[in-house]
């Protein structure tokens, strides 16, 4: 699975004080739980973001966003981010904060039995 191993390491490193984040293999990269809900990622080049729908067309704005397209199919509330839009370690804490704070409000997947 070829995803970027520092963009991980970075998001890694700005989740040591957040109780309760699991990591897991999913869709070819790596995803952060908070809580046991989808948090964030990395998929290949990019950070995946899950945010509050009522973020959406904000963060669509910002530099190096546009949808989450996995599969073909647009994911509302999920986002990704390219490097031109984590270049600094401000504008990564942004993103993170961004997922944590929709966390709470997330709906957790159910579990297969």
């Amino acid at each position: 699975m070829a995803y970027d191993l520092v963009l991980a390491q970075r998001i890694r490193e700005m989740l040591t004080e957040i109780p309760d984040v699991e990591e897991k293999m999913m869709f070819g990269g790596i995803c952060f739980m908070v809580n046991g809900k989808m948090c964030m990622g990395v998929l290949k080049d990019n950070m995946m973001c899950r945010i509050d729908p009522l973020d959406y067309e904000s963060a669509l704005e910002k530099n190096g966003c546009r949808e989450m397209d996995f599969s073909g199919k647009q994911m509302k509330g999920f986002v990704y981010v390219d490097e031109t839009g984590l270049r600094t370690g401000r504008e990564l804490k942004e993103w993170v904060a961004l997922c944590l704070a929709f966390n709470p409000k997330a709906k957790a997947s159910k579990k297969k039995k």
